[in-house]
Parts: C-alpha cells; sequence; structure tokens
C-alpha cells in the first residue's frame, strides 16, 4: 500500500498528542496516512505494552488510518544505529510517502530526539540505490519522501509552520481520551505523571489555541521543517 503521509513515534501516543489533528483532517480530504510506532512505551509508569497496543488500535480507528505498525524497539533504550535506522529505511521503502512527520527535533523525554535522528538519517538512506533492502524476501526499490516536517511535543519550540485543526480538534481530542491508561480520567487511577494529570490536558489545549491563535484560527499544529520550503503558488498560503 502507497501511503501519501507516514508518521514516525517514538511511542504509541505521540502522533495523538502532537498531530492527531493533522492526520485527521488529511484524512478528511481522502489522503491515506499511517502510523509507525517505535517502542510500545513499555518503560512508561502506567500501563502495560499489551494495554497500550490495544489502545493504540482504539486510537486508529478513530483517525482513520489506512495502516498502524510497530518496530517494537526498546523504549528508552534504542539507539540511533545501523540497525534501527534500517528498519525505518524498510518502512519509508514499503510504503513510498510523499510526506513523513516525524516527532520533534528535540523534547523532554530523549526518545523523541533520538526518534527525529533515525527518521532524518533514513530518509537519505532510503533514496540510496547500493542500500538493499527487503521485504519478505522481495528487494525494495528505492524511495525518497518528498518532505519531513517534525510535530512539536512538550517542550516549546517556535514552528516554521502552523496546520489549522479547528474542524479537527474533537478528533485530536477523542483520539488522546482512546489511551486511556495514559491520560486523565476523573474516574479513574490518581494522576502519578506529567501527563496523566489535568493540568497536562489543560496545557495541551492551551498549546493548541495559542497555535491556533498564531493564524487567527481555533486551533493549531505547529511543525518545523526540516529543510527550506518552497511554494509553486503564493495564493496557497493561508
Amino acid at each position: 500500500m502507497k501511503l501519501d503521509v507516514l508518521v514516525f513515534a517514538a511511542h504509541p501516543d505521540d502522533a495523538e498528542l502532537s498531530c492527531s489533528g493533522t492526520i485527521a483532517s488529511l484524512i478528511a480530504q481522502g489522503k491515506k496516512v499511517g502510523i509507525v510506532d517505535f517502542t510500545k512505551g513499555e518503560m512508561g509508569t502506567r500501563g502495560t505494552p499489551e494495554i497500550r497496543m490495544d489502545e493504540a488500535k482504539a486510537s486508529s480507528k478513530i483517525l482513520g488510518l489506512s495502516i498502524r505498525e510497530n518496530l517494537c524497539f526498546q523504549d528508552v533504550f534504542f539507539k540511533v544505529d545501523d540497525e534501527h535506522v534500517i528498519k525505518v529505511v524498510e518502512k519509508i521503502r514499503q510504503y513510498q510517502p510523499e510526506i513523513i512527520l516525524a516527532n520533534a527535533v528535540r523534547d523532554r523525554h530523549p526518545d523523541h530526539g533520538k526518534g527525529a535522528e533515525i527518521v532524518k538519517k533514513a530518509l537519505f538512506l532510503s533514496g540510496l540505490k547500493k542500500l538493499e533492502t527487503y521485504i519478505e524476501g522481495e528487494s525494495q526499490e528505492i524511495w525518497r519522501a518528498r518532505n519531513l516536517y517534525h510535530y512539536i511535543q512538550t517542550d516549546w519550540i517556535e514552528p516554521d509552520f502552523v496546520v489549522d485543526i479547528t474542524d479537527y480538534w474533537d478528533v485530536k481530542v477523542e483520539s488522546i481520551k482512546a489511551f486511556k491508561s495514559q491520560f486523565f480520567d476523573p474516574d479513574g487511577q490518581s494522576a502519578d505523571t506529567l501527563i496523566s494529570s489535568s493540568r497536562f490536558m489543560d496545557f495541551l489545549e492551551g498549546r493548541a489555541r495559542e497555535y491556533g491563535m498564531s493564524i487567527r484560527s481555533d486551533f493549531g499544529e505547529g511543525f518545523t521543517k526540516d529543510r527550506m520550503l518552497g511554494l509553486s503558488d503564493l495564493t496557497s498560503l493561508l
């Protein structure tokens, strides 16, 4: 299956927290979007890998994803090395996306920056003819996506551009709440992590409203670019 947009995420809920509004808007436009999670988040304080996989399936259904996979990298301990980069190359070549979204270039969780670096290296290598990769025993064709954008996570980063997600804010919230073990639930267990407090949910809304205000909309999601953006139609900008 060829995808229009492929999202890479270090943990099963990274994409939902950071760019699920954008994902929902793309799917509403008829685009095929998929997520490849690196880990099962097994080092997280709350939940279990099995629970988080079930939650990821529920969220995927809410968003309407074409595919969702997990590469089963070791949470916290995965490295930016040849082994891990090649696995990402294989997924880029398998799904041949035009656009790739990846973790924030830096953030409070060290896996996020590592995730961003792995994808950036894999994007370059996926276009090299002399790098051979295989899927189910068959040689893969080379592929290089047109653009790589990094979504923004907990730490503040000034975005290079903002996507209006006003019409998809409710879908974003629903996809986040699918991860019941991780986030605030007034009828659930008490908050014992940063992201499981009600304050964190307030932060997510505040961040989205701030980015939205910057483009004069209600809600937005910010991204940073990997290289200079180019336009052939100036009127395509809001």
